[in-house]
């Protein structure tokens, strides 16, 4: 997995990245499961699938597109204790980059 450092480092290595209009369209949403793959989920957690983890953590939930409800205070904690990451805020984050990484063709 390519890391913010790394995937900044990388993009600056390659003469031939593609325009961003090219890999990404403002007006489509990226669904949750594009970015937390089962690749991502299984190198940095106990599971196999986002679905999983979502339907581990301490709601009702049983999958990503009900992931709304799950408290943000409890979806938190459970990171943290479920994943390689301190918070949502780096688990988002690394997500992301593995998201754009791949779309890029760095990963």
């Amino acid at each position: 997995m390519v890391l913010k450092t790394d995937l900044e480092e990388a993009a600056e290595s390659r003469h031939d990245l593609s325009d961003a209009e090219d890999v990404y369209d403002e007006s489509e949403s990226v669904p949750l499961s594009d970015v937390f793959d089962d690749e991502f989920v299984r190198e940095y957690t106990t599971f196999a699938t986002f679905d999983e983890l979502v339907s581990a953590s301490p709601s009702d939930a049983d999958a990503a597109d009900e992931l709304a409800y799950v408290s943000f205070g409890d979806w938190d904690e459970f990171i943290a204790e479920s994943t390689d990451f301190d918070d949502e805020e780096a688990f988002v984050m690394a997500g992301r980059d593995h998201w754009v990484a791949k779309r890029l063709d760095l990963a």
